[in-house]
């Protein structure tokens, strides 16, 4: 006798499971967005430049090359390159402001899902106070 075939079975997500995987992925295009802003505003050694000292040495820059001999001229060619790149990825701070305060909104929940601790958040850079905003705790 021939045995019937089954068909394989076609399972369907039910629609919260569905909203929760979308939840999920917003909540790490968030939280990517805010580490990468923090990873890019971290202090590094010597003095922190602002878009005004940038726009400073760059005029100063600009005087130079006029009177520059030509291995000199290219060096500060190179460093004028150089700033205006930096200049052009600062961010402002309405920018940060707004990524932080995504940020806030979906870092707790964030945390409990991925099991990330408060040690976690602040070894990587993020402020204690952003932290307390969001509900994290120290343990």
């Amino acid at each position: 006798m021939a045995t019937k075939k089954s068909s394989p079975k076609t399972s369907t997500m039910s629609a919260s499971h569905k909203n929760a995987l979308a939840n999920g992925r917003t909540e790490g295009r968030v939280i990517r967005e805010y580490l990468e802003i923090v990873e890019a505003i971290k202090p590094k050694r010597g003095r922190r430049r602002t878009p005004e000292s940038i726009t400073k040495r760059l005029a100063v820059i600009a005087t130079e090359l006029k009177t520059a001999d030509p291995v000199t001229k290219v060096r500060l060619i190179q460093e004028r390159l150089n700033l205006r790149t930096e200049l052009a990825g600062m961010k402002t701070k309405t920018e940060v402001g707004t990524a932080e305060a995504r940020f806030i909104k979906v870092a707790r929940s964030f945390s409990v899902r991925n099991e990330i601790t408060y040690d976690a958040w602040r070894e990587f850079g993020v402020t204690p106070a952003v932290l307390k905003r969001a509900g994290i705790e120290r343990d």
